[in-house]
């Protein structure tokens, strides 16, 4: 049987999933804030712990991304609907074993095969619907990357919109903000057939090979979450905007490490 995530068949192309490494090209729109660090404290497991309060232990970052991804064969750009996607997620920081980490607590996709490539790098990626403002380069139908060029992101979740999100653009910067500037930290787990306990948990970590950055712009943000009974996002009330970011990304990932098993999550 062959293949890289199910299915596996005899001539594994109808695997979900080429194997690794995977490339990714992408345009990021980020709003930072700063909520109540017991909202975030709540979401992190054993042994995950907030940082220090001298280190921001409340900052949030909201992020959209517009990907076009694909696998070492590049097969995926003569079929683009293979290739291209939408996500948003949130990440927040922790701390484990002495080390700053970045970690995403909440995270939609639109596209089954980078929810099911997030689950096997334990970002918790749910099918969701979301939209973000592409720049243009000519004609007046979209913003320049330039002072003054308005972005907006949205996410909606069973049709209930649930989060808002606005950036003007100010100036250029040197980053597009901090909270997820740091090594992945995540949870992967599976639950006994039986129930109960899992059949498996574990803390993983990972970070981008050959990461190239376009310039960084900063700006005015806005960022709204919104109430929804299947959704718990806006349990991170929004007590002040740190600040919003654009940037152009491209990165690969090639595996990750396994830094703890049969951990509490």
């Amino acid at each position: 049987m062959n293949g890289f995530m199910f299915p596996r068949t005899a001539g594994g192309t109808a695997s979900i999933l080429p194997p690794m490494p995977w490339h990714y090209s992408g345009d990021l729109l980020t709003v930072e804030f700063r909520t109540d660090p017991a909202r975030v404290a709540e979401l992190l497991p054993e042994p995950l712990t907030l940082v220090a309060d001298d280190d921001d232990p409340g900052a949030v970052a909201m992020i959209f991304a517009d990907w076009q991804s694909c696998g070492d064969d590049f097969a995926e750009l003569d079929d683009p609907i293979r290739a291209q996607y939408k996500e948003a997620f949130v990440v927040v920081r922790c701390m484990y074993n002495g080390k700053i980490y970045s970690r995403c607590v909440y995270i939609w996709v639109d596209t089954d095969f980078a929810m099911v490539r997030g689950h096997f790098q334990g970002y918790p990626k749910k099918l969701g619907s979301i939209w973000q403002t592409r720049p243009v380069t000519i004609g007046k139908a979209g913003p320049r990357v330039a002072p003054g060029g308005r972005f907006a992101g949205t996410v909606a979740y069973y049709d209930r919109r649930i989060v808002n999100a606005r950036v003007t653009l100010r100036e250029k910067s040197e980053r597009n903000g901090f909270v997820n500037g740091h090594p992945m930290i995540h949870s992967r787990f599976m639950p006994r057939i039986e129930g109960g306990a899992d059949s498996y948990s574990e803390l993983v970590t990972m970070s981008g090979v050959d990461v190239e950055l376009g310039q960084a712009w900063s700006g005015d943000a806005e960022v709204e979450l919104l109430p929804s009974p299947v959704e718990e996002v806006a349990r991170l009330e929004v007590r002040e905007i740190i600040g919003g970011y654009w940037r152009s990304v491209g990165t690969t990932f090639a595996g990750g490490t396994t830094l703890a098993k049969g951990v509490g999550l």
